[in-house]
Order: C-alpha cells, then sequence, then structure tokens
C-alpha cells in the first residue's frame, strides 16, 4: 500500500529506507491516534485505588440503614416526650421508609447527568443538617419531627444507589461482584450496629443525643468525599483519564495521582435527561425489582419484629440486650458480603472460561477475541449471575418457616439467633446478586436503576412494617412467618423467569436502542472492551 501511494505522487527520487520508515512510522501513529479509545483501559485506576473508592462510597452507604435503625430504640421515650401514641409515633418510620423509596430517584437520576461526586456532598450536608434540627426540635411540634424525618431519610437513601453507580463506572463486570459485595458491607452492618448504638445513646445521654451523633458523622463523612473522593461518571470523566471542571475535583487528589499526563482530553458529551420510571417499561428489570422486592420486604418484617417478639419470648432481656441480638442477624449479613462477592467473580469467571474454551474449540485454531466473547450483548449474564441464587433462596425461606415457631415455642435463645445469623447470610447474598445484575444490565444508569430497587423494595418493606403487629396479633408468630415465607415461595418462580426469557428482553431492548440510536450503537460495536 505504501509503495503504490508513493509511486502516484509527482516524479521524485526513490525514497530512501528513513523515508520510508518516518513514512510508516506516521501512518501507525495516525491509526494508533483513530483506535485510541480502544487501547484505553476501562478504569486508569488501580485495584487498589478501586478499593479506596469503593470503601468511601460503602461508609457513605451505611448512612442509609443506620439512621433508620438507630431510631427505633428512642421510640418508647419519644411516646413519652412527645405524648403521642406509639401508633403516631410508628408513622415517622413509615414517612422515613416512604421517603427512603422515593429520594433515590431524584437523586440517582441527578448523579446519572451532574456526577456522583457532587450528589454524594449534598446528601450528606442534608443529612447532617436535617440531624441538627431533629436534635433541637421541640417536643410541643410533633409535625416538626415528621417533616425532618422526610428530609433525613432524604438525605441518607440515596447514599446506596450513589455508591452502586460508582461500582458501575470503575469496574467491568468480572470484578463488579466483588466490588459490590465489599460495598454491601456498609449498608447491611448499618441495620444491626443501628439498635445498639441507639439503645445506648438513648439510655445514657437522652434520645436527641442520637441525631447529634448522626450529625457529627455524616459531616465526617461529607469532609472525607470533599477531600479524596474523585468523580467518576463517565460522560464526565470517560475512563478517568479526562480531567474534569474543578468542581469534580477533590480537594486532596490522592487517588489517581499516578496517571501522569491526561491520554484523552476529549470532553464526552453531557447525557441527555433520562426519565427513571422508564426503566420500569423493561420487563426483566421488572421481575428481578419485583423478586427483590418481596425478599426484602420479608427481611425487613423480622428486624422490625425482633424487639417485640423477643420481649414477650424472653421476657428476662432488657433493652441493651434485645439490642444485641441484632448483632446475629448483623453477623450474617456481614459474612454474607464478604462471600457473596467472591462467589459472584468466580460464578462469572467459570461461565467467562466455558465459552472461550468452547470458541477455541470451534474455531480451530484461529486467533480468538476475548472482548468479543465476554460482550455484555452476547454474554449470559443472567445464568452467571443467578447460579447460586437458588441456593440462598431455599436456605433463608426454610429459616423463615421455622423462626417464627422457635419464638412461639420460647426454645433456647440460641435457636432463633441462629436462624437469624442464616437469614442475615442468605437474604444479603441474594440482594447482592440482585443488585449486581440490574447494574449489569443498564450500566449507565446504575444509579437509576438502584433507585428504581431501592423505591420498590422499601415501599413494599414500609407495608409489611405497617402490618406485621396487627399480622401477629391475629395470627401468631409461627403462621405469621409461614405465611410470609410462602410468599417468598410465590416469588421464586421469578428467577426461572429471568433466566428463560432475560437474554431474549435484554436483545430486543438492544435491537430497539440500536434502531434509535445507529450512531451509538456503530461506535459501540468498534469497542474492544465494553462494560
Amino acid at each position: 500500500m505504501l509503495e503504490d501511494a508513493t509511486s502516484a505522487r509527482a516524479p521524485s527520487p526513490v525514497p530512501t529506507a528513513v523515508e520510508h520508515t518516518r513514512e510508516r512510522e506516521g501512518r501507525i501513529k495516525e491509526i494508533a491516534s483513530s483506535t485510541n479509545l480502544k487501547e484505553q483501559p476501562f478504569s486508569i485506576y488501580s485495584l487498589q485505588e478501586k478499593w479506596a473508592i469503593v470503601s468511601m462510597t460503602s461508609f457513605a452507604a451505611v448512612f442509609s440503614p443506620l439512621t433508620a435503625n438507630i431510631y427505633f430504640p428512642a421510640i418508647p421515650k419519644l411516646t413519652t416526650e412527645f405524648h403521642k401514641s406509639t401508633e403516631l409515633i410508628n408513622l415517622t418510620v413509615t414517612v422515613y421508609m416512604i421517603m427512603q423509596g422515593l429520594a433515590p430517584m431524584a437523586w440517582g437520576t441527578l448523579s446519572d447527568r451532574w456526577g456522583r461526586r457532587p450528589m454524594f456532598i449534598a446528601c450528606m450536608v442534608l443529612l447532617s443538617l436535617s440531624c441538627v434540627g431533629l436534635a433541637l426540635v421541640p417536643t410541643s411540634d410533633y409535625w416538626l419531627l415528621l417533616l425532618l424525618r422526610g428530609f433525613q431519610a432524604a438525605g441518607s437513601a440515596s447514599t446506596v444507589a450513589l455508591g452502586a453507580g460508582v461500582i458501575g463506572d470503575i469496574s467491568t463486570p468480572a470484578e463488579r461482584g466483588g466490588f459490590m459485595g465489599i460495598f454491601s458491607i456498609g449498608p447491611m452492618v448499618g441495620p444491626s450496629i443501628g439498635p445498639v448504638i441507639g439503645g445506648i445513646l438513648s439510655q445514657s445521654l437522652g434520645w436527641r443525643s442520637i441525631f447529634w451523633f448522626m450529625c457529627i458523622c455524616s459531616g465526617i463523612c461529607a469532609l472525607a468525599i470533599a477531600l479524596f473522593l474523585p468523580e467518576t461518571l463517565r460522560s464526565i470523566v470517560g475512563n478517568g483519564s479526562i480531567r474534569p471542571l474543578r468542581v469534580y475535583l477533590p480537594l486532596v487528589p490522592i487517588i489517581g495521582r499516578h496517571r501522569g499526563a491526561p491520554t484523552d482530553t476529549t470532553r464526552p458529551p453531557r447525557k441527555p435527561f433520562t426519565n427513571p420510571l422508564r426503566i420500569f417499561t423493561y420487563p426483566d428489570v421488572v421481575v428481578l425489582l419485583v423478586f427483590n422486592g418481596v425478599i426484602y420486604a420479608v427481611y425487613y418484617g423480622v428486624t422490625a419484629s425482633i424487639s417485640s417478639l423477643f420481649k414477650k419470648a424472653y421476657p428476662y432481656l432488657n433493652q441493651t440486650t434485645t439490642g444485641l441480638c441484632f448483632l446475629a442477624i448483623g453477623g450474617g449479613m456481614l459474612i454474607g458480603t464478604l462471600l457473596s462477592g467472591k462467589l459472584m467473580d468466580r460464578d462469572y469467571a467459570a461461565i467467562r472460561d466455558a465459552m472461550i474454551k468452547k470458541a477455541q474449540a470451534d474455531s480451530e485454531g484461529q486467533i480468538i477475541d476475548v472482548n468479543e466473547i465476554t460482550k455484555s450483548d452476547n454474554f449470559p449474564i443472567e445464568k452467571a449471575r443467578l447460579r447460586t441464587a437458588p441456593i440462598h433462596l431455599a436456605l433463608f425461606i426454610g429459616c423463615v418457616l421455622g423462626y417464627g415457631w422457635a419464638l412461639q415455642a420460647k426454645v433456647n435463645l440460641a435457636v432463633p439467633l441462629i436462624l437469624q445469623m442464616i437469614m442475615g447470610l442468605t437474604v444479603v447474598s441474594i440482594m447482592n446478586i440482585i443488585t449486581t445484575l440490574l447494574v449489569d444490565l443498564m450500566p449507565s444508569q446504575g444509579s437509576s436503576i438502584t433507585a428504581c430497587n431501592n423505591m420498590v423494595r422499601c415501599l413494599l418493606g414500609a407495608g409489611l412494617v405497617s402490618v406485621i403487629d396487627i399480622i401477629i396479633k391475629a395470627l401468631g408468630a409461627g403462621w405469621t412467618y409461614i405465611v410470609l415465607g410462602g410468599g417468598c415461595i410465590l416469588v421464586s418462580p421469578l428467577l426461572i423467569v429471568v433466566l428463560r426469557w432475560g437474554p431474549v428482553w435484554r436483545e430486543q431492548r438492544r435491537v430497539s436502542t440500536a434502531a434509535a440510536n445507529p450512531d451509538k450503537a456503530k461506535a459501540k460495536e468498534e469497542k474492544t472492551d465494553i462494560n
């Protein structure tokens, strides 16, 4: 090709070897610059830096459940202080859970367009300020308590969705399971340590100290994010190599400081606004949201009834020791977060390696493009993620069915605590699997889809919590948990639906998106490393 191009020029001396080499180098540079995107890693951050980012977001995500659960031990005291019935004070819990489900829809959508870092800081500041108001609220203003609890939920609840968006920004599907497992430590530990901390503070320093404690902790988190957390939204920083505006830069840029000069200075176009409610038109996503919402509601029903059921079954427990009983389910959840991430990565690797071996056998010695094989459009991501979900689900249902009867029979305290631990381990594994799969299905809308997941499960959880005491009084603990376990059994076939029809629906969505955005689809085909 180079010789033909040379012969077509005006008469000139035959090019020397040096000129020929220079021309060749120029062509190589041209090709390299035109394929720069192909040579880019998915994320410029090292594995250690990714873990640092995930750890910071996990710390922020702990405030969503912690803020809700640290409040429980103070409810009896609040009924006296505000001169309201227990039902009216419980209404503050319902308001919190409703706002916990709705707020991430706004924050998650904003973060998918305007960046993760500003939304994290805004959420933490709002949480801190609302805690100041709650710590100072007059006991004569019950309406203000309700209002500030709503603002408190608006600030804290969205951190889980924002963190899931960050993980979608910096990780490939092959490593996303492990990151999601570690990230989930924060949201899952909060429900177990919250009642313990709340009980100690309320008993020793008064109920207002709970909100001062939350104010200080959320302020520290906001400061840490402002100092160290880099912006990760790919429409702003790409794979991290694009230098964003100053507002997106951490005050102390430790993470990514060794990346050198920017390898790509072309700023991507800002993403247009995407209505998060459109996610509910995707059948595979809706099936997963319903399944996960029911499992979460049952889990929340277990945790919300621990205090009342244990007080009735084991009257020798005081407020502090009852709070310590929450550590059983929390410990199981902590173990589950550590194990589920590694299992998800292992399952993904097993499916990927099997596909590669099959492709190599079919190619008869030809070179195989591994990236092409593991493309999200062709990879059976549903099968890779849901391989172990039925096992976790079966164990969870079995424990739920036996848990109520153990409490009703007043067996040794160790029995319900062990069942709680197993329930915690399995439920967090199930929720991590579903959450990771949802992000896999729509990685560019990681925060929005996680917000939708949070909305569905919080609304279902709020509904069950509002009636769980009524059901227990009507049926007894044993039959109540038979009903809850039966609900889990009824939704279990939804996993089969996703495995069977999920790839079909995903392909239909891809074709529809490609038809609506042909240029974007063509650019995607040219990438060798896709999310």
